[in-house]
């Protein structure tokens, strides 16, 4: 397992809960929604799980960079 997947795996539930809260003050928001939420907030569940893995990935060499040149 690689350095990146295991900091990706670390914030991916971080990351989740952030896009998932993002989407869920969104939909909640807006009143005239209201008799779309039973279907709006699933929609948003399962978006919030596909969605975080790629942006975990991309964060984490950005977190690693900071320490990945221990040398200097």
């Amino acid at each position: 397992m690689s350095t990146r997947f295991s900091i990706a795996l670390v914030i991916y539930g971080l990351v989740n809960a952030v896009v998932f809260g993002t989407g869920a003050i969104v939909i909640l928001s807006f009143p005239a929604l209201q008799e779309q939420w039973p279907i709006l907030m699933p929609i948003v569940v399962v978006a919030s799980f596909v969605l975080a893995a790629p942006v975990a990935w991309a964060i984490a060499p950005k977190l690693r960079s900071r320490y990945g040149r221990r040398g200097r």
